[in-house]
């Protein structure tokens, strides 16, 4: 009996054959670019395919690569923050050491005081009193805060250390009314008091007589007199200037450097303290070279 369907050729021929097709085509493909528009049809109708098969390692890899490099910028951040906070305090000091060092070299018993250790804190919260200025800071007695300690930001003066837990501590800020720092004006040296008037951009000058001379833009630095803060930090400038008829002393109000309502990092200063003999050694050596 004949089968229906006629035997075909053997396996190893249609090996040779679909292998002389397939080099055929590859040749016309490379040589003569015969395909290049059917090749483009079929990339066209595969890469869905091999968008949705790749999706989950693109996604997987991006969403890597963004959280490291998220993190890699913040902490690169804060680092070159609390860098630039440190430097801006040293720039605060530069003004008052150019004038200092003029005066050093005749008043060899006066030197300059530095503060020989600094620490940034950051504000934790914010006093919701507002009738009291006050901050809670992430440092405590741990580190070495106590209370006194001057407070200060890249601006200028913040206030001080009021109470010493064991990681956290309270600022009072310069505003509050209950503060009060002692200040001299860049200009002429004249000495005041500058106290909180209870709103966040004020400072008041008390007791300043209306014939005393100090004017709108005069720019107000620590005196050092208190001893709880060194000489020659920005407080504040003078932003009115007022008399009014039957007072004997005038209306002075001054604006503070720093911006107290947006403040996050403050720098905690650890003065250095003075030797008892430092006058005594400099008049004693008057030949040794005071650096600035």
């Amino acid at each position: 009996m004949k089968p229906i369907f006629g035997r075909g050729p053997s396996l190893q021929i249609r090996l040779v054959l679909a292998v002389i097709a397939s080099v055929a085509l590859i040749v016309g493909d490379s040589r003569y670019h015969a395909f290049s528009e059917a090749k483009l049809y079929l990339y066209s109708l595969v890469s869905p395919l091999q968008y949705l098969a790749d999706g989950p390692r693109l996604l997987l890899d991006s969403a890597s690569d963004r959280l490291m490099t998220r993190h890699a910028l913040q902490a690169k951040a804060s680092r070159l923050e609390r860098e630039l906070f440190l430097l801006q305090d040293d720039l605060l000091r530069l003004r008052h050491l150019e004038q200092e060092n003029e005066r050093l070299r005749h008043l060899l018993g006066s030197p300059v005081r530095y503060d020989a250790r600094r620490m940034v804190a950051e504000i934790m919260a914010v006093d919701t009193d507002p009738f009291s200025h006050q901050v809670v800071i992430d440092k405590g007695s741990i580190h070495g805060v106590f209370e006194g300690q001057p407070v200060l930001n890249e601006q200028g003066v913040i206030g001080q250390i009021i109470a010493v837990g064991k990681t956290t501590s309270r600022v009072l800020l310069l505003t509050d009314s209950s503060h009060g720092i002692p200040v001299r004006v860049e200009r002429n040296g004249l000495r005041a008091i500058a106290s909180g008037s209870g709103q966040l951009d004020t400072l008041v000058l008390h007791n300043i007589t209306r014939n005393t001379d100090i004017k709108e833009g005069d720019v107000l630095l620590s005196s050092g007199l208190a001893g709880r803060f060194s000489e020659g930090y920005p407080v504040g400038v003078v932003s009115h200037v007022g008399y009014e008829e039957g007072l004997p002393f005038a209306d002075i109000r001054v604006r503070p450097f720093a911006a107290l309502d947006r403040v996050r990092y403050l720098l905690l200063l650890w003065p250095q303290p003075r030797l008892a003999d430092d006058s005594e050694t400099a008049i004693a050596e008057p030949d040794d070279e005071v650096a600035p």
